[in-house]
């Protein structure tokens, strides 16, 4: 029997260690296809040319400008918008919610988590779009701010469920204490509880943001297009196109090992750096935060 027991435990570590070293295996070879296929534009499109802020690759200008602040734009406009409703959300479901508002709110959450982005780029088109456009005068409803409202629906349920998970694993002593000391509910949730949760709500930012630059099919629907480089706080409500939506919509028409091809995958291995970038800074985060937990406990 007790072999037996050594036999499956040693079958179970390898499978988890198999599983641990294949995901890197993995995202090491993507890298390495993404590098092949993107590198190349380094030497047949001058740097000046790359980086410029121009993008109409019928007359070869490639210039990523435009397309690399159209994706921050957008990203930047969905974050505020999703972070205050993500936090808040989270420690409403945490901290103040009955249960009963807590087993009806949760559900929808995660429903929204699991629409498709399709669905939520129609949804844009069909309602957010000429909503805005009448609300705000717009010439039209297709731009960065209404990509920012979709990729907000779409960032806010990752953040509520990791920042509501790193509320829930702070110490109850905390909240007694502060209780017992003569804080209010309030002053207890915002002075104690959120500041205790912090390091998990960061990871939660991240990967919120992670969310958000990576998402193609909602943007590409609703934010118009337009490869113009953003001017100003107009920019917000004008037209752009973000670099997730070029590579979507350009990669089928484009001659295999053509300078476009190249300039396309070039752009996928910014979006790679971008989001490797966000990741490890969020794994940073939290590993700091459980390092300093263990100092303390010890």
């Amino acid at each position: 029997m007790e072999n037996t027991s050594q036999r499956s435990e040693w079958v179970i570590n390898l499978l988890i260690k198999v599983s641990g070293y294949s995901s890197i295996l993995f995202v090491t070879l993507i890298l390495i296809f993404l590098l092949r296929e993107g590198l190349p534009a380094l030497g047949v499109t001058p740097l000046s040319n790359l980086f410029g802020d121009r993008w109409y690759p019928i007359e070869s200008y490639f210039g990523i400008l435009p397309l690399l602040f159209g994706s921050l734009v957008v990203t930047l406009g969905a974050l505020l918008i999703a972070i205050p409703f993500g936090i808040g959300t989270s420690v409403f479901i945490s901290e103040i919610a009955p249960p009963w508002v807590n087993s009806v709110v949760k559900p929808l959450i995660e429903i929204l988590a699991g629409l498709p982005s399709v669905v939520l780029g129609f949804l844009g088109i069909q309602v957010a779009a000429p909503l805005f456009r009448e609300a705000f005068n717009l010439p039209t409803g297709l731009s960065a701010f209404t990509g920012a409202v979709l990729l907000a629906l779409i960032a806010t349920p990752t953040i509520v469920s990791i920042t509501e998970d790193a509320l829930n694993t702070v110490p109850p002593a905390y909240r007694q204490a502060a209780l017992a000391l003569g804080a209010t509910k309030w002053q207890t949730i915002w002075g104690v509880t959120v500041p205790a949760a912090r390091s998990g709500i960061l990871t939660a930012i991240m990967l919120g943001i992670g969310r958000s630059i990576g998402e193609t099919m909602a943007v590409m629907m609703v934010t118009g297009n337009a490869p113009v480089l953003p001017h100003g706080l107009n920019a917000l409500v004008m037209p752009v196109r973000t670099m997730t939506a070029t590579i979507a919509s350009e990669m089928g028409e484009v001659a295999n090992g053509s300078p476009h091809y190249q300039v396309l995958f070039f752009i996928g291995i910014v979006l790679f750096v971008i989001s490797l970038g966000i990741n490890i800074a969020a794994s940073w985060v939290s590993l700091r935060s459980k390092t300093r937990a263990e100092r303390v406990l010890s």
